[in-house]
């Protein structure tokens, strides 16, 4: 069954799951993905955390300690929510030694409602390194326009970070650009370059979702003809910039100076369509150096029947410019499309932060009887 998942990491893709909660970790679930299916890091959100602690029961214990000692809902959030990422990360700690701090990941999300604002982000992403207290985590920070400076100012503190929320490639090019700036000045505040990472997760069936729902609505032929290729296309397109940026000069300098590059990272992998292959967003975005991070559903497919056949990506960005071409010729607003789906993004973790908060409030008054 793990063939397809041996061959992919084989390939240069590393797998994470995107995905956790205490239910997996004390029933030893994930111990048997990393070691069965080639698990090597794990992503978390505020809708996974949502999801976990609404249907477990593997929170109740701490949770009663917790309204014993008093503690509010935000301060519960926060110690329920970090102490599962700093078990992962113990976890996965001989694979992030393994792999000298590329692999053996766990991400964890600021609080979404500071996506709009630089500065309280930063401060967040800083409280969250140092209350983990985990060499191997990311804190996630999203790409919103607001995020860019928290981004710099945290690999600046020389914090590991993973940027999400990365639709369009303009914006991810301008995440790069956060990247090496933040270096720039991690070296200057006297940072080792080497023990920083970074990933860019650059989300992908979300694009098909909204695009192809938009050629629906126009209805010709060569607007139906469009529809699913968007997503991958778009995804080759940032490929295509990630190797323009880190052959620069500026780059070779960080470098040399003893930086990893920041990798992009396939996110939002779960087929949304029922029509297209449960595998799609895996196999066709094969090439090394990345990262594919994935619901177990997909993870599962990935194992039973993904197609791995070498480098799906490298060298495609003229083709993938034509299907961007293609789309706003049948009338398709692509800057739209992607303010679109960034704001939804946002709201959508703001919702499940406020889903978390109210269910942790509900589990807290029950404690205290």
């Amino acid at each position: 069954m793990s063939d397809n998942l041996a061959q992919l990491s084989q390939a240069g893709v590393s797998i994470w799951l995107d995905d956790l909660s205490r239910e997996r970790l004390n029933s030893g679930n994930l111990a048997e993905l990393i070691r069965d299916r080639h698990v090597t890091g794990v992503t978390t959100n505020p809708t996974i955390f949502a999801n976990a602690l609404a249907d477990g029961e593997s929170y109740d214990a701490q949770v009663r300690e917790l309204a014993a000692r008093g503690a509010d809902v935000h301060a519960a959030v926060r110690e329920l929510t970090t102490t599962d990422v700093r078990n992962a990360a113990d976890l996965f700690r001989d694979i992030y030694t393994r792999t000298n701090g590329v692999d053996g990941r766990v991400s964890i999300e600021v609080d979404p409602r500071l996506a709009r604002d630089a500065d309280k982000t930063a401060a967040e992403a800083q409280d969250l390194w140092k209350t983990v207290d985990r060499p191997n985590i990311l804190v996630k920070i999203p790409a919103t326009e607001e995020g860019l400076p928290a981004i710099t100012k945290t690999l600046a503190e020389g914090i590991s970070v993973n940027v999400t929320l990365i639709f369009s490639v303009e914006r991810y090019r301008a995440v790069i650009e956060a990247y090496f700036a933040g270096l720039e000045q991690a070296k200057a505040n006297g940072h080792d370059l080497a023990t920083i990472e970074s990933v860019a997760s650059f989300f992908v069936s979300r694009v098909d979702s909204e695009i192809d729902k938009r050629l629906d609505a126009i209805g010709t032929d060569e607007a139906k003809a469009l529809r699913g290729e968007a997503a991958i296309a778009n995804a080759r397109l940032a490929y295509a910039a990630y190797e323009e940026l880190f052959a620069t000069d500026r780059w070779q300098a960080l470098a040399a100076a003893g930086a990893r590059p920041q990798r992009p990272l396939w996110a939002s992998t779960g087929v949304k369509d029922p029509s297209y292959s449960d595998t799609r967003y895996v196999d066709q975005l094969v090439v090394a150096g990345t990262v594919n991070t994935m619901p177990e559903k997909t993870l599962l497919a990935a194992a039973d029947h993904a197609k791995v056949e070498g480098d799906k990506v490298t060298g495609t960005g003229a083709q993938a410019q034509e299907v961007f071409d293609k789309l706003a010729a049948v009338g398709i607003d692509i800057p739209d499309v992607f303010r679109t789906l960034e704001d939804e993004g946002v709201e959508k973790f703001d919702k499940s932060w406020a889903e978390l908060l109210e269910t942790v409030t509900g589990q807290l008054e029950k404690a205290k009887g």
